[in-house]
C-alpha cells in the first residue's frame, strides 16, 4: 500500500534533488570546483554571510514578539484567543507577494510612515526603510511571525495554568512564576519556534528579493540569479545543495536536543 507514495517521492523529491547534486559536481567540469567556492569567493562568502545575518536577526526578533503574542493569546479568554487566532492566521490568506508590495507602498520614502512622520514633524528627510537590509528584515519577521506564533501557542495550549497560580500561593510573586514555573515549560516550543523560523528564512527569495532591491543578496536570490541569469549551473546548484545540506544537518541537532512529540505539549 505504500508503494504509490514511495514512487511519487522518489519521482518527485529524491530523483531531482540527485540531480541537483550530479550538476553541481559535474558542471563546468567534473570535480569539486564549485564548493571550492565556498572558501574562494568573495561574492559567494557575502550572500552567505547576508543570508545567515538576516536569518538570525529575523529569528530573534520573531521569537521575541511571537512569544509575546503567544503568551497573551494564551491568557486571554476564549473568545478572545479566537479572534487573535484569526488575526495571525489571517496571512496565509494572503500572497507573500502580495504582502511584500504592500511593504514597499507603505515604507517607500513617499509611503504612508514616512509621509505621516514627516507631517508630524518628527523628521525632515525621509527614512531609507526599503531597497535595504532593514526592509528585508520588516518583510521576513512579517511573513514568519505566523509561525513562531502558532508553534508556542499551540505548546502554551498544553500548560496548566494552575501551575502558576500554585506557585503565586506559594509565595512568587508575578515575574518569579513566569520566570521559573512558566518559561521553562515553554522551552520545546521556543526550540522549535526558532529552528522552524530560522530554516524557512534561509531559503527565502519573494520578500527579500522585492524589499531588498537587488542590494540585500541572499541565497535563494543569489542562485536564481546564477542559473537564469548567468547561466552558472554548477554554481547555483552547489549553493542549493549546500543549502539543503545546511537544514538537514540543523533538523538532526534539532532531533538530538528536542524529542519532537513534545513540541506540542507541555515540557
Amino acid at each position: 500500500m505504500l508503494a504509490p507514495a514511495l514512487v511519487l517521492l522518489l519521482g518527485l523529491y529524491v530523483l531531482p534533488l540527485f540531480g541537483v547534486v550530479l550538476i553541481s559536481v559535474t558542471e563546468p567540469r567534473p570535480g569539486l570546483g564549485n564548493y571550492e567556492l565556498l572558501l574562494t569567493s568573495a561574492s559567494v562568502q557575502r550572500a552567505l554571510w547576508t543570508t545567515g545575518r538576516i536569518a538570525v536577526l529575523t529569528t530573534l526578533i520573531t521569537l521575541i514578539l511571537g512569544y509575546i503574542v503567544a503568551y497573551a493569546m494564551r491568557m486571554a479568554s476564549e473568545g478572545a484567543q479566537r479572534w487573535m487566532l484569526f488575526c495571525v492566521l489571517f496571512p496565509f490568506w494572503i500572497s507573500v507577494l502580495v504582502r511584500s508590495f504592500a511593504w514597499i507602498t507603505l515604507l517607500r520614502s513617499e509611503g504612508v510612515l514616512n509621509t505621516a512622520l514627516r507631517g508630524t514633524g518628527l523628521i525632515e528627510e525621509p527614512l531609507m526603510l526599503v531597497r535595504n537590509e532593514t526592509g528585508v528584515l520588516i518583510g521576513m519577521v512579517h511573513a514568519m511571525l505566523p509561525y513562531a506564533i502558532l508553534t508556542l501557542y499551540a505548546n502554551m495550549r498544553g500548560i496548566d495554568l494552575r501551575l502558576m497560580t500554585a506557585a503565586r500561593g506559594l509565595g512568587a510573586g508575578p515575574v518569579a512564576a513566569f520566570l521559573r514555573v512558566f518559561l521553562p515549560m515553554t522551552r520545546p516550543g521556543i526550540l522549535g519556534a526558532t529552528v522552524l523560523v530560522f530554516i524557512i528564512s534561509l531559503g527565502f527569495y519573494v520578500t527579500p528579493a522585492i524589499l531588498g532591491g537587488g542590494r540585500t543578496l541572499m541565497i535563494a536570490e543569489y542562485v536564481a540569479l546564477q542559473i537564469n541569469e548567468t547561466l552558472r549551473w554548477g554554481l547555483g546548484t552547489m549553493l542549493a545543495t549546500t543549502l539543503g545540506i545546511s537544514v538537514m544537518g540543523i533538523m538532526w541537532l534539532m532531533s538530538r536536543v528536542l524529542d519532537v512529540k513534545r513540541l506540542f505539549g507541555p515540557a
